[in-house]
């Protein structure tokens, strides 16, 4: 798709003015008083495409603040913008585009992505030093991010913007998705903040690109109460010409689902910096780590060689892409060099796996040492590894990046875990970022995991990306039972249903699907396990019928023709009407149903399905059931 510009127009003043151009008045500039003052009469407005959604910035003295509003609706009340610590502000230009393209991405949730904004661009002096603010207006959401000049450098940039939400009846945030007491008091908010107003409009704040925005760290949020607003702020210390903030995000939805498809995050990162990206294979993995103690009557799974290779067979078995393998299989790390358990020959593990043309991600433990950061991602590809599964690196986005590029410089996927930075959008910019775990696995925290917390997480936290939650255990029963080496500590926690298990692989978007338990569970339970093993780990397209946070979710996911269609529910019995107008007009489908048992429970009886089949078309609506701490799979296939 061709891109478009707005027609613009200079006046007088030195101010862009644009033209109204297919009948739509793309930008509104009103009355600037001279091309060098530090008072604006009036607003300078810019509208999204369909022009439902206006940011508005206004100059009052020294501060640059702005209100965003859709429609009639204020989303955002005024605010201030900062990029240095109480700097005084001038504004010498202004300028405004519109663009309108279609991009790929190496994996996710759609097959292409429109990227149509209009954009603001404010030429500003703080402190006599020359910044530009650029603002980027979609129809669902906002960004904004400063330029720095040469004459910025060595200066330290405070980007600091409050965001005043009215009308908030909820907020949840975060990597687990927590819910807060409620926006009254000074509290500590993590990213992402989604907040549901007395409208039921969800609004949502968070960054994109801190990937491009070198020596920034993570976004910090706070809320000052009463009435003052969400403060976010992170620095770093100017380098120059074209030295650019992360983009401020605030997204927009009718639906905390709505924001899950949501691409305007992604839209802000920069384009892809990988020049062939044909290495990196989304897929389906199994994990070795919840297995280890497992025993099927003549095999127990442990940290060693024979454990692996059984693995990898299964995988080769049943068309799974990955295995990845945890940590203790080497011993210590340092100058350069690792000491491998010597129950583990990595070598003829790796061989094997290639042989049977299984990819191994490779698990790395900082706390066990440090090999050496400059030669470490040299020595997993040089192993043979596909990947790396890096824990304990730390929340630092330095070092983040810093991983990310040595990863990519050696053809590695890299997975982080233990509480890893966000760096929302990354995935459009550097693919071989696959997953990360910024949230709860399962069978981690078992006081926070539960059905409840298990969406919260998916409409949440999963905002900020691909997530690597390890869903997909169909022994429940063994795992309440204690009899399993890693865990649960506390017996009869895990609360989920085998069918809520499978639906929970739809609804989290990751590039890698992390399956944790062993194959004997699969195999028993083998025509279930068929929607795991048919299901893709990249989409052509993906919609939210259904969602409500903490309470529950349908997601569909569409691959070539066939629609896989996920619900997950909480620990309430319900009933979900699915409206199913996505599909194709003039198509019959035959949709395979894998419910939850008429007598499953996801605390008393987990492990009970059943599975039927029938036909649908697009005007059909699917009524679905779920048991408590249950959920609802299907997959829709065109009749030929």
């Amino acid at each position: 798709m061709r891109s478009q510009r707005t027609t613009l127009t200079r006046t007088s003043f030195g101010y862009f003015f644009p033209l109204r151009r297919h009948g739509l008045l793309l930008i509104a500039l009103l009355t600037i008083l001279g091309s060098r003052c530090t008072h604006a009469a009036e607003p300078i407005v810019v509208e999204s495409p369909d022009g439902s959604v206006s940011v508005s910035f206004e100059i009052n003295g020294d501060d640059l603040t702005y209100a965003i509003h859709r429609g009639e609706k204020t989303i955002i009340e005024r605010s201030k913008v900062e990029v240095f610590t109480d700097a005084a502000l001038e504004l010498t230009g202004t300028q405004t585009q519109t663009h309108d393209s279609v991009w790929e991405p190496v994996y996710g949730q759609f097959r292409s992505i429109r990227d149509h904004h209009n954009e603001l661009t404010l030429s500003l002096t703080a402190d006599r030093v020359p910044v530009e603010l650029i603002c980027r207006v979609f129809d669902t959401g906002v960004g904004m991010r400063f330029v720095m000049s040469d004459e910025s450098r060595g200066r330290k940039i405070s980007f600091r913007t409050v965001h005043r939400l009215p009308d908030v009846v909820v907020a949840h945030n975060g990597s687990r998705g927590h819910q807060l007491d409620g926006l009254t008091k000074d509290i500590h908010v993590s990213v992402p903040l989604v907040a549901r107003r007395s409208d039921n409009v969800h609004v949502a704040i968070l960054e994109s690109d801190l990937y491009s925005a070198a020596g920034f760290e993570s976004l910090r949020m706070n809320y000052s109460a009463p009435n003052k607003g969400i403060l976010a702020a992170n620095s770093a210390v100017s380098q120059g010409t074209g030295h650019v903030t992360p983009w401020r995000v605030i997204l927009i939805g009718d639906t905390a689902g709505a924001l899950t498809v949501n691409t305007v995050a992604l839209n802000l990162a920069a384009p892809c910096q990988i020049d062939d990206t044909d290495w990196i294979l989304p897929g389906k993995g199994l994990w070795d780590w919840r297995i280890h103690g497992y025993h099927n009557g003549d095999f127990t799974y442990g940290i060693d060689t024979r454990s692996y290779l059984r693995l990898i067979d299964f995988c080769a078995e049943n068309d799974i892409e990955y295995l990845t393998v945890d940590d203790f299989w080497f011993e210590h790390a340092g100058n350069g060099k690792m000491k491998v358990s010597p129950k583990v020959d990595i070598t003829k593990v790796i061989q094997y796996a290639k042989e049977k043309d299984v990819r191994i991600m490779l698990y790395y433990d900082r706390k066990k040492g440090n090999f050496g950061d400059e030669t470490l991602f040299e020595h997993y590809a040089d192993l043979g590894a596909a990947g790396i599964k890096y824990g304990f690196m730390g929340n630092k986005a330095t070092f983040t990046r810093e991983s990310i590029d040595a990863a990519a410089e050696n053809k590695l996927l890299i997975n982080f875990h233990d509480g890893p930075v966000p760096m929302t959008g990354v995935q459009r910019t550097m693919p071989n970022l696959i997953s990360r775990e910024y949230c709860h696995g399962q069978q981690d925290a078992r006081k926070a995991f539960t059905p409840e917390t298990f969406l919260n997480m998916a409409m949440v936290s999963g905002l900020t990306g691909p997530l690597d939650m390890s869903n997909g255990n169909f022994g429940i029963n063994s795992i309440n039972a204690g009899e399993r080496e890693k865990g649960p500590k506390k017996r009869n926690t895990y609360i989920s249903t085998v069918v809520s298990e499978v639906a929970r692989n739809v609804v989290i978007n990751t590039g890698l699907i992390t399956l944790p338990d062993a194959p004997e569970e699969y195999c028993r339970k083998s025509d279930l396990f068929a929607f795991l093993r048919d299901m893709p780990a990249t989409w052509d397209d993906t919609r939210v019928p259904n969602s409500k946070l903490g309470e529950y979710i349908s997601v569909a996911r569409r691959s070539g023709q066939t629609w896989y269609i996920a619900s997950v529910g909480d620990q309430n019995r319900r009933v979900l009407d699915i409206p199913l107008d996505f599909l194709s007009p003039g198509i019959r489908y035959q949709a395979t149903v894998f419910s939850d048992g008429k007598n499953a429970h996801g605390v008393k009886n987990p492990e009970a399905y059943e599975i039927t089949s029938t036909t649908v078309s697009k005007s059909d609506i699917l009524s679905v059931q779920l048991a408590a701490g249950g959920g609802n799979a299907m997959i829709l296939r065109p009749i030929e």
